[in-house]
């Protein structure tokens, strides 16, 4: 769940060994600094920049939260499944005000200030747990149901730092992490083959001719572009569809749910321009198509509120 990522794999892990351990707890783990080094160019902390201090360190904990669940699940040593038990574990002492480890501890006063739900965090370890067990989705509906616990519950927490999680907010949220999850499997194709994965409806592999093994080539086929050409759109549209939320927000919440769009719709474009061949790595934005996507974003939200005000006055 790196919502839109151009920053390296493989973060180190710290010993925690040391001193009495928790019975269910790994011997190491990835330690707070290499977690927060993960960020990178990353869609979620750049866009929580426009926020105030408080409010962007409340949302980088959460950041951290689901960076640190996501080591476990891809690159834990050993039993992955039990990392994934301690991290449960622990985000329930955090919830008692007792988590050991500074990533959850650091989660502690965002919980009592924000009364965030311990379903939606929950969900996030559950996605790594299904990715210990499953590999491919059969249908888009398989694949939208692993975004609901992918990524969909980050835009409810944030909501909920925002202190403004209504249900008809929180479903204009779900279509952007998804439409945001979309563009992170369009990015990592390769890299997820290569670790068995795939993150694309296997029906619709099937519908434009495309192999698995196509996707461990070196550059991509006309039916792999046209498979991710048709992503894309599914995924560009996801997140148009969320549009709307921004104008639903303060004007500093708003602006960084722009951003978190406008980074999604960057890296789609991006992909447009390599010709949608990204099997030898996602083409990277840069901050000139980040700006002209943020641009267009923003007109969106105008258009959305225009369209709101004339329906309201009709």
């Amino acid at each position: 769940m790196r919502l839109v990522a151009d920053a390296p794999t493989g973060a180190p892990a710290t010993d925690l060994s040391g001193g009495p351990p928790h019975p269910s707890r790994p011997r190491a783990i990835p330690a707070a600094a290499a977690v927060r080094a993960r960020a990178g160019s990353e869609n979620f902390p750049v866009a929580s920049r426009v926020l105030g201090a408080r409010m962007r360190a409340e949302m980088l904990a959460i950041y951290d939260f689901a960076r640190l669940v996501d080591e476990l699940g891809d690159s834990a040593a050993g039993d992955r499944m039990a990392a994934l038990g301690w991290a449960e574990g622990e985000l329930d002492r955090a919830f008692a005000g007792t988590a050991e480890h500074p990533v959850m501890a650091a989660l502690e006063p965002v919980l009592r200030a924000h009364a965030l739900p311990r379903e939606a965090f929950a969900r996030l370890i559950e996605a790594n747990r299904v990715d210990q067990r499953v590999g491919r989705y059969q249908s888009w509906e398989a694949l939208r149901g692993y975004c609901r616990l992918s990524a969909d519950p980050v835009g409810e927490l944030v909501l909920g730092v925002f202190d403004a999680a209504t249900p008809a907010r929180v479903a204009l949220s779900d279509s952007i992490c998804t439409g945001l999850q979309l563009t992170e499997h369009l990015q990592d194709i390769a890299e997820d083959h290569a670790q068995g994965r795939i993150y694309m409806p296997l029906e619709d592999l099937a519908r434009f001719g495309v192999a698995e093994a196509d996707l461990a080539a070196a550059s991509a086929s006309d039916p792999v572009r046209e498979l991710v050409a048709f992503e894309l759109r599914r995924a560009r549209s996801l997140l148009g569809a969320g549009v709307p939320l921004i104008d639903q927000l303060p004007r500093r919440a708003g602006l960084a749910v722009a951003a978190f769009i406008a980074g999604g719709t960057a890296a789609l474009a991006a992909i447009e321009r390599a010709g949608y061949d990204i099997l030898g790595g996602p083409p990277r934005a840069g901050r000139a198509l980040f700006a002209r996507a943020l641009v267009a974003t923003l007109a969106a939200s105008r258009r959305a509120r225009r369209t709101r005000r004339t329906r309201e006055s009709a």
